[in-house]
């Protein structure tokens, strides 16, 4: 018996387009999972088939957008059809918009509500609560599932700007909790992983000056980070490999795993 075999799973990574996402679509297609790709862009979505299919592994890609109900709908059926019923469910979607970031000029108090809501849809109801509605339920009839969220540092202690993020990604660590109790009992495992802080797309900018320096928040995150560094997405694999593993982790359900660094351990 091998302890983190997953051969006989079929995995489905909402946000595999993504950097993150992708890092674990290819770790679970690694330990030989067949992976269902979802995400909005084809062509990322194309190429990070492409990389696991040239590794040996197997995996489809479906357009999706995790906020969309009906979509996620068709995205199951096509699943179904072409890789088999699924067993590891991964949250990878999300982010924060702009439009809720706190600056000078935009307080807290002057969010716009609805831009707030948007961020909620995103990271909460579309990152989390949507794809757990459609892909738990078959899960818990045949009585085998592992799901794992994607959490934040910023859901354990709010960082400054990201207000919007950081009270979404708490809820993210509430609802999977919930879930976890719920679930239980039909054999579905619902955990999270926190990431540190890990330069993506979205967040590159905001970490690196164009020379490749650290900005002045990129700088504070070393500071705060007893590793000293950022973390590669590749490290991500083994709490994600871990999670999905019934052989693994089977006694394992509402937890958070961080990989950090150690960021939420440093305070002064």
């Amino acid at each position: 018996m091998k302890l983190f075999d997953l051969s006989e799973e079929v995995a489905v990574v909402i946000g595999a387009t993504g950097v993150l996402g992708g890092a674990i679509a290819e770790g679970l297609a690694a330990a030989g999972a067949r992976v269902a790709v979802l995400g909005r862009n084809a062509e990322r979505g194309g190429a990070r088939v492409a990389r696991i299919e040239s590794a040996g592994g197997r995996a489809l890609f479906v357009a999706a957008d995790a906020t969309a109900k009906d979509g996620l709908a068709a995205a199951h059926a096509k699943i179904l059809a072409e890789l088999g019923a699924p067993t590891i469910l991964v949250n990878a979607a999300g982010g924060n918009d702009p439009k809720v970031t706190v600056t000078p000029d935009r307080p807290v108090e002057k969010i716009a509500l609805d831009d707030w809501r948007a961020n909620f849809d995103l990271n909460l109801v579309g990152g989390v609560l949507l794809p757990c509605q459609e892909f738990g339920p078959g899960m818990c009839e045949r009585k085998k599932g592992a799901i794992i969220n994607i959490a934040s540092v910023s859901a354990h202690i709010p960082l400054s700007r990201v207000v919007s993020y950081s009270a979404s990604k708490a809820a993210v660590l509430s609802l999977t909790q919930f879930l976890a109790r719920e679930w239980a009992p039909r054999n579905v495992r619902v955990n999270t992983v926190t990431p540190g802080f890990f330069p993506g797309e979205q967040n590159r900018a905001l970490l690196f000056k164009e020379d490749g320096t650290p900005t002045e928040r990129g700088q504070s995150i070393f500071n705060h980070t007893p590793m000293g560094r950022f973390g590669e997405p590749s490290e991500l694999v083994g709490a994600a490999v871990f999670l999905a593993s019934a052989r693994a982790s089977g006694f394992v359900t509402g937890i958070d795993i961080r990989v950090d660094g150690g960021f939420l351990s440093q305070t002064i």
